[in-house]
């Protein structure tokens, strides 16, 4: 009999990794069918997509699209070609945004377009691709299984690394013909570095920037991040028999509410038990966010990021016996993503804050520690006191604080 996880453990990670708590309202959007018709070729329609709901009614071209990934799974893109005043002229560099765990690519999008960084960047000249993952509410389609089955939730970060993230860098290298520029938000961070570590992209990577990054998670200043850490995780693939984490559904939500009862948990104030203290998100925003967030993901990627916390260390998933990680791996022990192997002269921007209690200064300092013989003039690091998790996709002062830095990073390499 397989060893199980503990659940409070479980939803606790689960907790730690959104950039808000789950909140009394659901989301907006449908679901989409599992088997629709598409040859990840062309634009395909959205019907209350995120580009009609967020995007063209602020005055901006956009584009719907589907990625078909080696293992099946349909992906939803978005792409805004330029901005609301057309440049014209040279051909505009491209740029992939990936966002974190348990939500989507909307929450790039809940602020106005002066304070978006996917906008900010198209009105720079920038060419912006906004990828989404697996299991969100617009890619939940695969060719052959459906969300209902456990089949389709079989997966963790590992296969965001090895399946979506090269499936949205070919086809947007395909569309464009030009190296891609890269940013990451939290677990968006973590499989950027885990693929780039591997080599994967390096034909069409021109740069990253990584926002409040999450690699190592050992020091998280969070009582919930202490449970999470503390969890036993075993070679587990489901939870209450799902395969399908929903953070919105009742079987999360009743834990969550015992897991508030723990001694040290304070759930008076979750946004800044679970991200730090943010210092700039507006109230509207953060009812924006409650509106579209969070999405699901499976249990088996929720596993694996416990793993992550527990363990200190970035590996592929751990099945909990010698002999299961040996039939997948070759070796008894699940191997390591090793950051020091990634490309020295590549153009990396690195962006922290000091009061994030995901993505601890410690933390930062130990990712930074395995790029420290990175090309001196190739690695811009930006420390910004006041900023806690959720002031990097949300921060009112953003803009000033953060993006235009990103935009110069970008310009910089062109």
């Amino acid at each position: 009999m397989q060893p199980m996880a503990s659940p409070a453990g479980l939803v606790a990670l689960a907790i730690c990794f959104l950039v808000l708590v789950v909140g009394p309202d659901g989301a907006y959007g449908s679901s989409r069918g599992s088997f629709g018709q598409n040859n990840g070729a062309a634009a395909a329609p959205v019907v209350n997509g995120i580009c009609a709901t967020s995007v063209t009614i602020h005055g901006y071209k956009c584009e719907e699209h589907e990625v078909i990934t080696e293992d099946g799974y349909i992906l939803n893109m978005q792409r805004i070609p330029e901005g609301r005043v057309s440049s014209g002229g040279n051909k505009k560099q491209p740029i992939l945004i990936q966002h974190g765990v348990l939500v989507d690519g909307m929450t790039w999008l809940l602020n106005s377009p002066q304070q978006n960084l996917p906008m900010i960047l198209a009105d720079n000249g920038f060419d912006v691709w906004i990828a989404n993952t697996r299991g969100t509410r617009f890619c939940r389609q695969h060719v052959s299984l459906d969300p209902v089955h456990p089949e389709f939730w079989d997966w963790s970060w590992d296969e965001l690394v090895s399946y979506d993230l090269p499936a949205v860098f070919g086809f947007v290298f395909n569309h464009t013909g030009q190296k891609i520029h890269y940013i990451g938000h939290s677990l968006g961070t973590l499989i950027g570095l885990a693929s780039f570590s591997e080599g994967h992209q390096a034909d069409k990577l021109k740069s990253a920037a990584f926002l409040s990054p999450i690699a190592y998670l050992s020091h998280m200043k969070t009582a919930l991040g202490v449970l999470a850490a503390r969890a036993f995780v075993g070679e587990i693939t489901t939870i209450f028999g799902i395969a399908e984490f929903n953070p919105k559904g009742p079987e999360a939500s009743a834990f969550l509410k015992a897991l508030c009862d723990y001694p040290g948990v304070d759930c008076y104030d979750l946004v800044s038990a679970v991200t730090g203290k943010n210092c700039c998100l507006n109230a509207s925003t953060v009812d924006l966010f409650l509106q579209n967030e969070p999405q699901s993901t499976s249990t088996k990627n929720m596993v694996h990021l416990a793993q992550t916390v527990r363990d200190g260390v970035i590996k592929k998933y751990d099945y909990g016996r010698p002999d299961y990680n040996l039939m997948r791996y070759g070796e008894p022990m699940p191997p390591a993503y090793n950051i020091s192997n990634i490309a020295r002269d590549l153009p990396i921007f690195i962006s922290y804050g000091g009061q994030d209690a995901l993505s601890d200064v410690q933390d930062v300092q130990l990712l930074l520690d395995h790029l420290k013989f990175h090309d001196v003039n190739k690695l811009s690091i930006q420390y910004i006191k006041d900023y806690a998790h959720a002031d990097f996709i949300m921060g009112i002062n953003a803009k000033d604080v953060v993006y235009n830095q990103v935009v110069q990073f970008f310009k910089n390499q062109q």
